[in-house]
């Protein structure tokens, strides 16, 4: 009899955590430049231990329409509401991924771009004081294209990009980070989802790449439902604060599906 229990409840355990699952959004994350898809290994940690499903893109960092494309194929192979991520330049990838994807129900932007129709990454970073990304990048790369790749010098990442991060991670983020195309950072927004969709904002104030400022200029500009400020974090809060950044996820998550 014992052991009949036993089964049976964990069997209803596991039902349980299916159903759960299943009616929960599909969480999809779109990291930035100098990054990749391990950035975001911290919050997928908490959302699948909190039963939500998770895909973390590989964005091509390739032009923000290209990425855009891309990341919107992925949208179109997922039949749950999904919670649309971005960090960094991926945010604006995200603005214009979500558009015309009925399934997408709420954008969360991490340290990330927001730009309105016919802006630029680069435009709204430099519209406000405080961003050191420029002399820390390593000598652009000429592709046989003719485009350009950008880096950050290995020796300023941590400074950079990741000083609350500890330097042995994050050298190992420097030697694997991912080059984004100038041309990216450059190219005109086409589209701004954010204003049709909820948004949510998450970032620190110890960012060296976006500056503070430029991020609550967007995140009002957004009529952000809630923005949280991490006191002192760099630009990858996700790495160094995995456990807001998912909370603030999953609650994008609750109010977007009520």
């Amino acid at each position: 009899m014992k052991i009949l229990f036993a089964a049976l409840a964990i069997a209803s355990a596991l039902f349980g955590n299916a159903y759960a699952q299943a009616n929960k959004p599909t969480v999809v994350l779109v990291h930035g430049a100098f990054a990749d898809s391990s950035s975001w290994n911290g919050v997928v940690k908490v959302l699948e231990k909190d039963g939500y499903s998770v895909v973390a893109v590989a964005n091509p960092l390739r032009g923000v329409k290209s990425d855009a494309g891309y990341v919107a194929d992925i949208l179109g192979s997922i039949k749950s509401p999904v919670v649309l991520v971005g960090h960094s330049y991926g945010g604006s990838v995200i603005s214009d991924a979500a558009e015309g994807h009925s399934n997408v129900k709420a954008l969360v932007y991490v340290a990330a771009f927001a730009p309105d129709a016919g802006e630029t990454a680069a435009q709204l970073a430099g519209k406000f004081p405080g961003s050191t990304l420029g002399p820390t990048l390593a000598p652009p790369v000429t592709l046989s294209s003719g485009g350009k790749d950008l880096y950050i010098q290995q020796e300023k990442f941590h400074d950079q990009f990741a000083a609350d991060v500890p330097e042995a991670e994050a050298r190992l983020m420097a030697a694997g980070q991912r080059p984004i195309a100038e041309a990216a950072l450059n190219e005109i927004q086409a589209e701004a989802a954010w204003k049709k969709l909820p948004t949510w904002f998450i970032y620190g104030d110890g960012d060296k790449n976006i500056p503070a400022e430029a991020l609550a200029f967007m995140a009002a500009r957004a009529h952000s439902r809630d923005t949280v400020v991490i006191k002192g974090a760099s630009h990858v809060v996700m790495v160094s604060h995995p456990e807001p950044v998912a909370r603030l996820i999953e609650k994008a998550a609750t109010e977007a599906s009520r």
